[in-house]
């Protein structure tokens, strides 16, 4: 499995990015050379409009892959609103699947392009 990392930043949880690596047993990239499985896109308030963040996490993803948009948890500096995400994965052609409290400081939003949709 090819997982793409990115807006990391010092905020990141390190502990979280290490499970992952060890689940997947290699590390993450930054830039990918072909298709991507998974991409991990950690995101705050002031990294801009999460729609381009996700239409720029879409751009290496596999069709069948999925993007897990990780974000500050309510009350954490940087927070993004649940409405906001929402709106965002629809405007980037994408359906957000599951939400899951994923450490501490940060939830994680599953999201995949819509059944029978594929990019150009």
């Amino acid at each position: 499995m090819v997982v793409q990392e990115l807006g990391w930043d010092e905020d990141v949880d390190a502990d979280l990015r290490d499970d992952i690596m060890d689940i997947i047993d290699a590390d993450m990239i930054e830039d990918a050379v072909e298709a991507v499985d998974v991409v991990i896109l950690w995101w705050r308030d002031d990294d801009g409009d999460v729609v381009d963040g996700l239409v720029d996490a879409g751009t290496d993803l596999d069709d069948d892959g999925y993007i897990w948009l990780l974000t500050p948890k309510v009350g954490r500096p940087q927070f993004i609103e649940p409405a906001a995400i929402a709106e965002g994965a629809t405007t980037a052609g994408l359906q957000l699947t599951r939400t899951a409290n994923v450490s501490a400081d940060w939830q994680a939003h599953r999201m995949v392009r819509p059944k029978g949709v594929r990019r150009s």
